[in-house]
């Protein structure tokens, strides 16, 4: 009955995975305009290729954002599917010793636990093979709301399935815990026609630049266009996240939009790194009701990331002292 009547922080919905991360400076790197990062990289089938390093992990959306709530000390649950084999396994004890509230699992019978291969080249940048698995079986009907009470809701992807959205987004609203949403491709290429009615009835929305100028159908480089075309449609504010050249923050509130340059270090990974960024942000917006300390939390907690290898071993151990903030300079833009 204690556990029933338990109201979280946090509660974080999406996926859990097992990763595993390979990396070898024997991939070749071609140029290719079409690619996301701008290379290609090849190699020949047929032959053996030396790996210099080899990192078994725990990700996913859902996981990797429990992780910094927690760390920054709000008490969270996370809901995600896994199979019932040693990969889900691995999750529920990642969770556990991370102090994570872990009942709202599912366990799904005969379906493998969600499995990535980030194939990294030396300089960070990686691509991804996925194997969804049992992430894809989450049920909204089985989750036990009761229980999984919350101030905030953070949502990360559910593989484009729009209905599971929709009741998540409509049971939050319900009871009133407010919602930061950081959809996948799978959702935004339903396109803003069918996200806009979801958009305006969460308070944070969370997305990088590629995925922003998918939704407004513009270039990436109109960046202000983009911003003017979205930043009215959550309640609290828009999130824009621009890999090694920062972020931006439009806060509804003051109508103003926020940048900061990303913080230096040398990239190893990058995996993770929107994760770190977007749940470091609305954690500190929980604490602080500010945006720019949400920008530098971000920035500090990204930089942990894309420092480390792993989603999860460079999210800061704590939440940054009001000292390590300030010293990150914050703008505004005009639009």
């Amino acid at each position: 009955m204690l556990h029933i009547l338990r109201r979280f922080d946090v509660c974080t919905i999406g996926a859990g995975s097992r990763d595993v991360f390979v990396k070898s400076s024997h991939f070749e790197k071609e140029r290719d305009s079409k690619a996301p990062d701008g290379f290609d990289a090849c190699f020949p089938m047929g032959a053996k290729i030396p790996l210099d390093d080899v990192i078994f992990e725990t990700g996913g959306g859902a996981t990797n954002a429990a992780v910094t709530f927690s760390r920054f000390g709000l008490s969270t649950t996370c809901i995600c599917a896994v199979g019932q084999d040693q990969n889900g396994k691995s999750i529920i004890e990642v969770l556990k010793k991370e102090k994570v509230d872990f009942s709202g699992i599912q366990e799904i019978e005969n379906q493998q636990t969600n499995f990535s291969v980030i194939i990294l080249a030396g300089t960070g940048q990686r691509s991804i093979l996925v194997h969804r698995g049992a992430a894809s079986a989450l049920e909204t009907n089985q989750i036990v709301w009761r229980r999984m009470r919350s101030r905030w809701t953070y949502l990360t992807s559910l593989g484009g399935e729009m209905k599971k959205n929709r009741d998540i987004i409509a049971q939050c609203t319900k009871r009133k815990s407010k919602i930061a949403w950081n959809p996948g491709n799978g959702e935004l290429q339903k396109g803003l026609a069918t996200l806009k009615p979801l958009i305006e009835q969460v308070d944070i929305l969370i997305v990088n630049l590629e995925e922003a100028a998918m939704l407004a159908k513009q270039d990436s480089k109109n960046l202000k266009t983009i911003i003017k075309e979205l930043k009215d449609l959550p309640k609290t504010a828009l999130v824009i996240t621009d890999g090694p050249r920062g972020a931006y923050v439009y806060d509804i509130a003051s109508k103003k939009l926020w940048t900061s340059s990303a913080l230096p270090g040398k990239r190893i990974n990058t995996t993770g790194a929107g994760d770190a960024f977007g749940s470091a942000f609305v954690a500190a917006y929980i604490k602080t009701e500010n945006c720019v300390d949400g920008i530098r939390a971000g920035l500090l907690n990204s930089l942990g990331v894309i420092t480390h290898m792993g989603a999860k071993a460079g999210i800061l151990k704590k939440f940054p002292s009001k000292q390590r903030l300030r010293r990150i300079k914050v703008h505004t833009v005009k639009l």
